[in-house]
Order: C-alpha cells, then structure tokens, then sequence
C-alpha cells in the first residue's frame, strides 16, 4: 500500500455532495495529514491553532469547513458577510481566493470576494455591500472597509487567519487587533501557520477562545522540513556572490527556479543586469510593484515550465507554484522559519521532490548550526572552480547612471537587512568588509551612503559603532574574477 491511500478519503467526511464533487473535480481523493486532524473538529465548530509544515494541505483544512458553514447559514436566510479569510500577502489571498472559486463551484448561490489592496476601493465597496458570503483578504485593506457602512460583518461566524505569525511580522499588528475587536464574539476562529512563535501565542490569547484545540502534525518528526526536500549551503566569497548566481541560473537554465533576496532594491539590480546585460530569462516579484505588474510576474511563473523568478519574502508564504525544481537562498533568511517558508515552495505535496541550496559568506557558516538545531539538515555543497568573468559587463553597466543607481541602492538594501536579523553574531554588520560588500554589486568601493538609518533605541550601542565603520577606511582588497 502506498503512503499515500494510508490516510482515509475526503468521502468518509460528513460534507455536503456539492463539496464532495468540488474536491474530486479538483483531483484530490485522501486527505493530506493536517486535514484528516484538522477537519473533523472545524466541521464541528471548534476553534483551532493548527501547525504543519509548508506544502501540507493547510488552504482545504480551512476552506471546506467555511465552505460548509456557509451552506448551512444560507439556508437561514441570513444577511451579511459570513467568513473571514485574512491573509498577509496579496499574492496568498489571490491563491487562496482561486481555490475558493474550484471549491464553491458546485454551491449555487454562494457568493464571494477577493478584497486587497492594488485594486479598486470603490468596486470592492460595491461587492461587499452585497453581502457577498465569503471574504478573502488582505488585513489592511479588510480594515479600511470595516469602517465603511457598506460593509456588512456583524453576522460573520468564522475567521481564519491563515500565515498568521506574518500577518503581525508584515505590520498588520494593529489591523489585526482591530478586525478581531470589531468582529463577533460567539464565531468560531481558525489559525493556521506552518511555523510557531511568540506572534501566534499572542493572537491564540486575543482571537480564540479558551477551549480551542491545538494541532501540529510537525510533532514527532526528526525534519522540520518534508521527505521530498534535498537541502544542502554553499560557502562563498563574499565578492563573488553574483558570479555564483549567473552560473547557478546557467545549470538551471531548463528548471524552474525561485531566488530569495533580502531587499526589493536588491531583486531589482539583479534582475536588471542578468536579464538586460546578461540576456537571462528571469521574472522578479517584490513588494514595490504595482498590483497589476505582480499579478502578470506570478501568473507568467505559474504556468511557465522553465524560468527564474527573483523575488523577497512576499513570495515566501503558502504559494502553491507549480513543480518548482529549486529554491536558491541568495540572501540568507532572518532566522530559521523564514527557512522553512522559503523552502516550503518546492516539494509540495505527496511524493514531491524538490532541491534547495543555501549561499553563505563564510563568516556566515555558523548560521548551519542553528538550522540544525530546528531539525533542518543541510549538505554541504562545494562551489564551482571557475566562474564566467562578468567584470566588463558590470563595467558597461555602470556606465548607465540609473544602474549605477540600482547598485547602490541594493547596496544599501542588503547592509540594511542587517538589522531584522536576529543572529547578530552570525550576521555580524559591525564585521564587515563594505569594500568587498560593494564589489558584489559591481560598485568599486563602499558608497557613501547612510546605513545607521533605521537602527532602533535598543540598537544605539551597535549604531554607534556603525557609525564609525562607515566612516573608518578600508584598503581596497584586489582580487582576479
């Protein structure tokens, strides 16, 4: 018997047929392990914490208990949004709005909306004022229409806060708080995350109520990550670090690849040289992108076979992209669940297999242990002897003021990345070679830019000394490409 007949069949739950043909005209037939925990008690009304990891199943845990809580209210004859699905990111919600749509298509009458921001406030007002069953959204542009009359949600009975630990990181904290005040008491809630911390035992205490059931089926489990995934870092000097990713793209080439960077500034300069300098097929996603443009970018890598897209941690929550092969960690995440998030965009599913490659400076090497320490276990992969000498085409670049521009910027971008994470002595700015830092993006030295901007009070003493290392000078290191 395969592992995958063990788990018992979406038939045996007590669901409605409408929802039974949904699911079986979307290909699935046994549930996954956080569905077959997670559903029996949601349909029964329970409040749940559910944790597991990427790739598990989480979106049909939530959506098939609000879908048939909607079909029993319907039938009430009752007025106003119902279901509240929150998520952090725009390009999550529309996911998550898309398999909403496969799951309801047999409900005659059910009504839903897509509510985010990048899309029109007024056409979205319009929907909602019509009392539209199912709400997916982000927590901002949710808020802004809360306080609207147009909206209807004192009849709501659900919430799901799905990626619920970054809805807070994002800087929802305050929306959130807002939407759970505003919303009725007597609902039934719903967390899903594929990670646990401190922010999701602050929303539990705020959002839940006292005899809600908790579930993680990471429990038990020697890997943090799943079966299918082949993990392994690279150790690479710091003024390389470009050089490594054209050669990366170049054994890639016929795969399907998603590259992690720190800061949008930094997605952009790198896209802008390997794909206008460099003639590389790559896409780049990041938050600064108008809605429209990041839309077209994901369904271009959605349907796409073989591509790169470069992209920040917007794309690193719940997507569910088709057969990614790798996933390139360029920048190093904050901490180890960034990791895991990263990560969870390939090998999802049943018997799915992907691969993941790690790039580390090497006084970054220490940051393994901590991975290990959070069962996720790398290899160690050795670096390639001989790269492409992409120095004249850098050099042509900067001849072009604006790019020189993006080089700085994303100079900037990656220094002040620095800051969120929470490893000081792994990612230890103070110890830096900025000179080396700005060869890596084509700059012939540290630019005169101001990287103490952003270091909270609790930082001062690091401020300080930062403020010293910029202004210290450093011999330009020479080295051959």
């Amino acid at each position: 018997m395969s592992s995958e007949n063990k788990n018992p069949k979406f038939k045996e739950l007590s669901v409605s047929k409408s929802t039974l043909k949904a699911i079986k005209s979307m290909g699935y037939k046994y549930m996954t392990d956080i569905q077959s925990e997670v559903l029996p008690k949601a349909l029964d009304g329970y409040d749940i914490v559910a944790t597991a990891k990427t790739g598990s199943g989480k979106t049909l845990s939530f959506l098939i208990p609000v879908v048939e809580l909607v079909k029993k209210l319907m039938d009430k004859a009752t007025s106003g949004t119902l279901c509240i699905v929150v998520s952090p990111t725009r390009e999550l919600a529309i996911q998550t709005y898309t398999v909403l749509q496969d799951l309801i298509s047999f409900h005659y009458g059910m009504t839903s909306a897509l509510v985010i921001g990048g899309e029109s406030r007024k056409g979205q007002s319009i929907l909602l004022a019509k009392d539209v069953h199912i709400v997916v959204a982000t927590p901002g542009r949710l808020f802004d229409h809360m306080r609207t009359k147009e909206f209807n949600y004192k009849q709501v009975c659900c919430l799901v806060l799905d990626e619920a630990d970054k809805i807070f990181q994002y800087g929802f904290e305050e929306d959130l708080k807002q939407i759970i005040n505003r919303l009725p008491k007597n609902r039934q809630t719903m967390l899903f995350s594929a990670t646990h911390s401190e922010t999701t035992e602050a929303l539990i205490k705020s959002a839940m109520k006292d005899d809600f059931h908790t579930i993680n089926t990471n429990e038990d489990n020697d890997r943090a990550t799943v079966e299918g995934l082949k993990q392994g870092y690279v150790i690479c000097e710091t003024e390389y670090r470009l050089f490594w990713l054209h050669k990366l793209l170049k054994k890639t080439q016929n795969q399907k690849v998603m590259v992690f960077f720190s800061s949008c500034k930094s997605v952009i300069f790198h896209h802008e040289f390997l794909f206008k300098y460099c003639n590389m097929p790559v896409l780049c996603i990041h938050g600064k992108m108008n809605q429209t443009d990041r839309t077209s970018v994901m369904t271009s890598f959605y349907s796409a076979d073989k591509m790169a897209l470069f992209c920040t941690d917007l794309a690193a929550r719940g997507l569910d992209i088709p057969a990614v092969d790798w996933i390139v960690q360029f920048d190093p995440p904050s901490d180890t669940n960034e990791y895991i998030h990263r990560v969870g965009r390939t090998a999802r599913g049943l018997g799915a297999e992907g691969c993941a490659v790690l790039l580390l400076r090497p006084e970054e090497k220490e940051f393994v242990d901590y991975l290990n320490e959070a069962k996720i276990f790398l290899d160690k992969y050795e670096t390639w002897d001989k790269y492409n000498n992409l120095q004249p085409k850098l050099d042509a670049a900067m001849e072009d003021p604006q790019f020189h521009k993006m080089a700085v910027e994303a100079f900037e971008g990656y220094i002040r990345a620095f800051e969120v994470k929470k490893l000081k002595h792994v990612f230890n700015l103070l110890k830096m070679d900025l000179d080396i830092v700005a060869k890596s993006f084509g700059l012939k030295g540290k630019p005169d830019v101001d990287i103490r901007v952003g270091f909270s009070k609790k930082h001062r003493p690091r401020k300080r000394k930062a403020a010293m290392l910029v202004s210290k000078t450093i011999p330009e290191k020479i080295s051959t490409a």
